[in-house]
């Protein structure tokens, strides 16, 4: 297998240089490195789960400042390889806080689960204080307020590090915009992360943060999960409240939680999630629902497989396959898998998401679009989006909300004979990172931007919780993923199902990527 160095992407101008900013972490590192006790000590803390790590820090068995240093160590060492991580804060500054938090604990002052983690936000995520870039020189800044979900992280003891790269606006499942350049991915730095937090699950797996955020609109935690051999978890619409912008009819996109364990994805979702006066649709259930034991019993659980649609979607050779053969692993839980699909037309439920996604990106965008000067600063495929967007009628917007509705009503009834749906996450395994988009899957012509990820639209469209759990290796040794799809707030059956399979096909603890092993 060929593999195109970092040097060809530079010349190529696929990849930025990541900004001078990030070279703050070099002093503090320096600086501080004693503490860590050497690479082999660093290396271990950063491969330690978030769930091991919390514990440690809590029992006061490793500082604060050990783990900030070791991660630091990780960043400095892996980052330059794949550029996921963006906008790293001043080590110095940041050891600083670390201390601050052991000096917490020595006086008794827990914070909750994230006390001392090393923590980078999504760059599609306002953070106060940090830049926030959106992969877009049109929105490029420095916020004065946070996400409500990084209000609770930092609650929780978190410490921001930085952010994570994605693509422009949030816009595709390849991470490249012209802030940051291109995030590469973790086993194939040839080839591309997904996205749209891409970022965040490269710096997953490198063990460059220990869990990580991410949002998905169209699958955005659950391919770039699949493509890195990590956990990406797409929570029941409104469980991780967020109250930017409109908050009625803006129902596709959601933030989420990202780990290399099912328990800290759990985990991670136990502080991002719960009410929120300023979200109206919001979930009432606590967070802290997420933070208990996941054990339980699956004998006699029945799983829909639904693969490729009946056809309908284009898989590329081999992910159905690998899909397939975890099957094994269910089944040894004692679960029952049949084939099946929902009594409702791909074509309409297509149809109905790009009204809707044309609808929300003109939405937000159409001010950009009508200036020429801007419009011109906007990659083609959101000028296509925007456009869309702006001929669009009332009628059609009530038609496709309509048909989103029927699309519910025939999950629901599919789940009145299952317990859980499986899809595949991605339908390509990951691309040349030099490559914007697949252009076709199998022969067969992709007609939009985003055609190639048309598996992941429907438990967005449904607000169904969706988990993309590793299933292994493609021909050319990279990593693909399936959804475990929950019925309506079924977010915890979701979780525990997950953390079972974990246990028989444990993926991300036993193949590393080959930078790691390095």
């Amino acid at each position: 297998m060929s593999h195109v160095t970092r040097r060809e992407l530079l010349l190529a101008g696929a990849l930025c240089a990541v900004p001078a900013a990030n070279a703050g972490a070099g002093t503090g590192t320096q600086a501080a490195e004693a503490a860590a006790g050497g690479a082999a000590s660093w290396a271990e803390l950063c491969g330690l789960s978030a769930f091991e790590l919390s514990q440690r820090i809590r029992a006061k068995q490793v500082s604060c400042a050990e783990v900030m240093t070791a991660h630091l160590r990780q960043i400095e060492r892996y980052n330059p390889n794949v550029n996921a991580i963006v906008s790293l804060q001043d080590g110095d500054a940041l050891l600083t806080a670390a201390r601050e938090r052991d000096a917490q604990l020595a006086r008794g002052e827990y914070l909750g689960w994230m006390h001392g983690f090393p923590h980078a936000v999504k760059d599609l995520a306002p953070t106060r204080g940090i830049r926030t870039s959106y992969g877009s020189p049109l929105l490029d800044g420095i916020p004065n307020y946070d996400a409500i979900f990084v209000e609770r992280l930092r609650r929780n003891g978190a410490i921001l590090i930085g952010k994570t790269n994605a693509p422009e606006m949030g816009f595709g499942s390849q991470s490249y915009n012209p802030v940051f350049g291109t995030t590469l991915n973790a086993y194939d730095q040839s080839r591309c992360a997904g996205g749209s937090s891409g970022g965040a699950a490269v710096a997953l797996a490198l063990r460059m943060v220990p869990v990580a955020d991410g949002s998905d609109m169209m699958g955005s935690l659950r391919n770039p999960a699949a493509f890195n051999n990590v956990f990406g978890f797409r929570p029941s619409w409104g469980r991780v409240p967020s109250g930017d912008g409109e908050l009625f009819l803006h129902t596709l996109s959601c933030d989420g939680p990202m780990g290399r364990s099912v328990r800290d994805v759990a985990m991670l979702l136990s502080v991002m999630a719960g009410p929120d006066a300023r979200v109206p649709l919001a979930i009432e259930q606590p967070g802290e629902m997420f933070a208990g034991n996941l054990e339980r019993t699956f004998r006699g659980t029945r799983l829909a497989w639904l693969g490729d649609l009946g056809g309908h979607l284009p898989m590329q050779a081999g992910v159905l396959e690998l899909c397939q053969q975890s099957f094994a692993a269910f089944e040894a839980l004692g679960c029952q898998i049949e084939s099946a699909q929902p009594e409702f037309s791909p074509e309409r439920l297509w149809s109905s998401w790009l009204t809707l996604r044309h609808a929300l990106s003109a939405s937000g965008l159409a001010e950009f679009y009508r200036d020429p000067a801007k419009r011109s600063r906007l990659k083609p495929e959101i000028q296509w989006e925007v456009a869309g967007g702006l001929k669009l009628s009332a009628l059609q917007l009530a038609q496709a909300s309509t048909d989103r509705s029927e699309w519910y009503r025939a999950v629901e009834k599919l789940f009145t004979r299952f317990d859980f749906l499986l899809l595949p996450s991605a339908q390509v395994f990951p691309f040349d990172a030099r490559v914007h988009w697949p252009r076709e899957i199998q022969g067969r012509n992709m007609d939009t931007y985003h055609r190639w990820m048309e598996v992941v639209i429907g438990p967005s469209l449904a607000g169904l919780p969706a988990m993309s759990v590793p299933v292994g290796f493609g021909p050319a040794g990279v990593p693909m993923g399936m959804q475990l799809i929950g019925a309506q707030h079924a977010d915890l059956a979701v979780l525990q199902l997950a953390h079972a399979y974990e246990q028989a096909a444990p993926w991300t603890r036993t193949q590393l990527p080959a930078l790691l092993r390095s």
